[in-house]
């Protein structure tokens, strides 16, 4: 039985780990145990081994690509060419998706219950309030900036240490293009070089990879066992029209508004792209990391999907710090949510805002730590509610960031096969390269 599971393809296996992690985590809970040892802390170690050996590869995965990729563009234009349509992708695709989390929260009002708003039903946890202001405290908009300006690291090997993409995401790319730039015996030797540590690192990368229903089923076991079946029945019965309506809004972007981008922008079939990212989607769902499941993103879209290395390791790892679809429409929701349960009649004006302020905040604050609460409570700021609201929603914010990011990720694939065809490349998804 065990050889068989093994002999199928690894979208398979991720599959079925993920159910047998949601099996195992409601049966074993976080007292149920062996020798000593719970099962939820073997859960946790496991999940936390998969996660350390995924984030052991991101930066000389990242900063090989990129350079490879842009030495492999070439002059200028061509670099300014598709940096400007990576651009406008990311852009348009974001809006899209807060255009329909408003359109959503609108029709769905799940910030009013029995004609009341929430805030009367279910009134505001205050400790989850105070929680919530923990981890926002000292952040606001000025931090929006201060993302921007790690854009240009004073130190690289720091910002590498500290994780911080944006800054080695431009170093890199400057370090790519002025590759092209000098001498040709040096440019050949520093190509070979880089390109010689990414093919290392995508071997690297495969191994990982193999270990990824074990990291899946550990790190989703962990999140059903430390959930109590109480809370559970809680919160599908108060936040359930909320949940709904992240969820239809997602699945209406990932099913729906992708899919026609790719039919009519790439001319490609979008069946068979979610059948190339069918691992890399399981593996964000898991982690509810896009830069945690970048090393997956990168393999589907290049040996799943056929778009080349030099598209793929320019817009995915962009991608993966700036483009957040799913981010972006859940905070344009919850701010809604949230006014709505509060008993305020917000104006197209105000809502315009709203989407404006999700717009940008998706983008200026990836990469801060609890970037979707920050960014939230800068909306919140916008319409003049207190922080404490975030209490109604944190209860449902770790599963809800499981299916952001699945579309964060997807989004970012979309991307990469966008732009390969939009540069000419022919072979993307062609029948021998779907799963």
């Amino acid at each position: 039985m065990f050889s068989t599971v093994l002999k199928l393809k690894l979208h398979w296996q991720i599959l079925i780990a993920l159910v047998l992690a949601v099996l195992a985590g409601i049966f074993a809970g976080k007292t149920a145990g062996i020798a000593g040892i719970t099962f939820y802390e073997i859960f946790s170690f496991f999940g936390a081994l998969f996660m350390n050996a995924l984030k052991m590869i991101i930066i000389p995965l990242i900063v090989s690509s990129i350079i490879v990729g842009v030495a492999g563009i070439g002059g200028g234009e061509g670099l300014a060419r598709m940096g400007g349509r990576t651009l406008l992708y990311y852009a348009t695709t974001s809006f899209f998706a807060i255009l329909l989390g408003l359109f959503f929260v609108n029709v769905l009002t799940p910030g009013i219950i029995d004609g009341q708003p929430a805030q009367l039903v279910l009134g505001l946890d205050v400790e989850q309030g105070k929680i919530a202001a923990a981890k926002v405290a000292e952040r606001g908009v000025g931090d929006i900036a201060g993302v921007f300006l790690d854009m240009v690291p004073s130190n690289v090997v720091a910002a590498a240490a500290n994780g911080q993409l944006l800054g080695l995401i431009f170093f890199a790319i400057l370090f790519g293009y002025f590759i092209t730039r000098i001498q040709e015996a040096y440019a050949e030797a520093q190509y070979n070089f880089w390109q010689g540590i990414l093919e290392v690192m995508m071997k690297i990368t495969d191994v990982v990879m193999k270990f990824a229903p074990i990291g899946v089923f550990a790190l989703v076991a962990k999140v059903i066992a430390g959930m109590d079946p109480n809370e559970i029945l809680s919160l599908a019965s108060t936040l359930g029209w909320f949940f709904l309506s992240v969820v239809l809004a997602l699945a209406t972007h990932v099913l729906v508004v992708l899919p026609l981008l790719l039919k009519f922008v790439a001319k490609v079939s979008a069946k068979r792209h979610f059948q190339a990212m069918f691992p890399a989607l399981l593996t964000a769902f898991s982690t509810a990391s896009s830069s945690a499941t970048l090393p997956m993103t990168m393999e589907c879209v290049e040996k799943n999907a056929g778009v080349s290395n030099k598209t793929t390791s320019f817009v995915l790892p962009l991608g993966a710090t700036v483009n957040m679809d799913g981010t972006a429409l859940y905070e344009c929701v919850a701010a809604m949510f949230i006014a709505q349960a509060y008993g305020l009649e917000l104006s197209f004006t105000v809502q315009f805002t709203v989407v404006l302020v999700a717009l940008l905040t998706s983008i200026g604050v990836a990469g801060i730590p609890a970037a979707s609460l920050v960014a939230i409570t800068i909306i919140l700021g916008v319409i003049g509610l207190p922080v404490e609201a975030l209490g109604l929603i944190l209860a449902v914010d770790r599963i809800l960031d499981m299916f952001r990011t699945s579309v964060n990720v997807f989004s970012d694939s979309c991307g990469a096969v966008i732009i390969g065809r939009l540069e000419g490349e022919e072979n993307i998804l062609q029948e021998e390269k779907a799963l």
